[in-house]
């Protein structure tokens, strides 16, 4: 799958392509992504010439994925663009190596979102009170079921590891073979199973 790059701003697509190490392609043109098929698409937020929802559904025609990165992300627009069908949303200046996550998740299909956003969703996701998970979660061992309490508040995986005297790479471990076991492709999927 190709990696396609469009940005209104130099910075950041020489920020980007440093990230990727030139695994990757400027388009200049905004109109001429639509014609581009079966590809990664990373998008500047700014760099829109047409309205949002309307420019997704168009690039996603030819079996595209989306992946918008934004100078100043807010909560909301994550929302909108992940409804309007973006495979992705974060900051367009985040770490390299949130940029490489988001490229693989969501070439494995998943929906990839700021981690400080993912945190931020699950907090909005209320509990349910009658809802009883002892018998989803008896399949669980008693550390994943630890990592999962704590997933489904919305702690990250270093307060996960800090609160159980774990490193973050088992506090992952847990919280991957926990997916696995409860048919969750994420943490967020994972409290709305669970909330």
């Amino acid at each position: 799958m190709d990696i396609i790059l469009h940005s209104d701003d130099m910075n950041l697509q020489t920020y980007w392509q440093g990230v990727l190490d030139s695994q990757c392609q400027f388009v200049d043109d905004f109109k001429e992504l639509f014609e581009i098929h079966d590809s990664l698409i990373i998008i500047n937020y700014a760099a829109f010439e047409d309205e949002h929802e309307e420019s997704i559904k168009r690039l996603k025609k030819f079996n595209n994925m989306i992946l918008v990165l934004h100078r100043t992300p807010e909560i909301q627009t994550a929302k909108k663009m992940l409804f309007f069908g973006a495979n992705g949303y974060g900051n367009a200046l985040m770490k390299g190596h949130f940029i490489l996550s988001a490229i693989d998740t969501i070439k494995e299909g998943m929906i990839w979102l700021y981690p400080e956003f993912t945190s931020e969703l699950i907090f909005q996701i209320p509990n349910s009170e009658s809802k009883n998970n002892d018998a989803l979660l008896s399949i669980l061992s008693p550390r994943e079921r630890d990592v999962v309490a704590l997933l489904i508040e919305g702690c990250s995986y270093k307060t996960i590891a800090d609160t159980l005297s774990i490193t973050p790479r088992t506090v992952k471990a847990h919280a991957s073979s926990s997916y696995v076991k409860l048919h969750v492709k994420d943490r967020l999927a994972l409290a709305l199973l669970l909330k």
